[in-house]
């Protein structure tokens, strides 16, 4: 007897979670508006009742009709033309509003997060003002600012003299080179707004792929400074030379690490920052997040710093080797085959002179020859 009913409660414990699943799947099937076992069948118009019904109050200041009609009417009218429903339009005319206000939403999260520093697109990235053309590409003048002949300078007054100025083809428009080439490091932003964002200049002078770039006369040291000054390539060759650098002095460092540890200098104050050691672990993560801050602006400092000695150095690279075309007197192709022809005439007239020597060198000797 005992048996039996163990044997019938392990069977009510064995069927009671399909009846539990069965009752569930009867319930939603119910909730749904469908009976079990027949598929549910879905439209636009009843989606959007159940959305209205559950919101209630619409977001965003949409407003829309109140929908009369009951479930039994809407699934009877699902097998028709949703489209003639009497209250398509306003359900319709509702999703647009509810689009188009989520399309707002997104865009004022993206201007949010691009103030925060997030590089996410902007109403003014895409945005071009009226009347106003997109910047075009333009080729560059190169002039040499002298005592004599000084050129203004769009970021200071006037430029140094005996520094190289450009402009863009055609402009009296001038800029320092250096003042440019420093301007696009520290802040790229400002730079075409000095032209009246008329002009692409840093797509067409400082990129490697366009017919105009000053960097096609740099050299490869200059191409190597132009890649490392990219993004955070330099933050990153910075911290992998620290890496190799406390790799290789290692032993240095744990020696002096150790000593300092051992010494009394250190022990001796152990009542100032033993409260440290015992400190609470969220006081200890305080305490870890600040230092990490500290050193984080050390390399950030450091950083900073061999930025501008490298910037200084790829300013004098482009003061040496962009060449000037303004100012520099033109040479046309029969300039040049007179000068080859006054080349060849000198070379020839040196020949000459240096054959009439040797025979008079010759005719000397011969003579000595004769009289002996």
């Amino acid at each position: 007897m005992p048996s039996s009913l163990q044997n019938i409660h392990r069977m009510i414990l064995s069927i009671l979670p399909i009846l539990l699943l069965l009752w569930l799947s009867l319930s939603v099937e119910r909730a749904n508006g469908s009976t079990f076992g027949k598929p549910r069948r879905t439209s636009l118009l009843s989606s959007l009742r159940h959305h209205i019904e559950l919101s209630g109050d619409l977001r965003g200041g949409a407003s829309v009709a109140e929908v009369d009609n009951d479930e039994d009417t809407v699934e009877s009218e699902e097998g028709s033309d949703i489209t003639q429903h009497p209250d398509f339009d306003n359900l319709r005319t509702y999703r647009m509003q509810q689009q188009v206000l989520l399309q707002l939403r997104a865009t004022y999260l993206s201007e949010a997060l691009a103030l925060r520093g997030l590089p996410l697109p902007t109403l003014k990235d895409v945005a071009t003002p009226e009347g106003a053309l997109p910047p075009q590409p333009v080729d560059w003048d190169c002039a040499l600012a002298t005592e004599e002949e000084p050129k203004s300078c769009l970021y200071s007054f006037d430029a140094e003299p005996y520094t190289k100025v450009v402009a863009p083809l055609g402009t009296t428009q001038w800029i320092s080179l250096g003042a440019l080439n420093r301007l696009r490091r520290t802040d790229p932003t400002k730079v075409e707004p000095m032209w009246h964002s008329q002009y692409a200049i840093l797509q067409s002078w400082f990129d490697g792929e366009s017919q105009y770039s000053l960097l096609q006369h740099v050299g490869f040291q200059g191409f190597l400074l132009n890649a490392l000054l990219q993004g955070v390539r330099l933050h990153v060759a910075l911290g992998l030379a620290l890496t190799v650098t406390v790799i290789v002095f290692m032993p240095i460092i744990e020696y002096f690490i150790n000593r300092f540890l051992c010494s009394g200098l250190l022990w001796i104050r152990w009542h100032q920052w033993s409260r440290f050691v015992h400190a609470a672990l969220p006081l200890k993560l305080l305490l870890g997040q600040m230092a990490g801050k500290f050193v984080a602006n050390l390399f950030d400092q450091l950083v900073s710093i061999v930025k501008a000695k490298l910037v200084e150095v790829e300013c004098d690279i482009l003061e040496e080797h962009v060449p000037l075309t303004v100012g520099v007197p033109t040479i046309t192709e029969d300039e040049v085959v007179e000068e080859d022809n006054f080349e060849w005439g000198e070379e020839e007239n040196e020949e000459d002179s240096e054959d009439e020597d040797f025979d008079e060198e010759y005719m000397n000797a011969l003579a000595q020859d004769v009289e002996l």
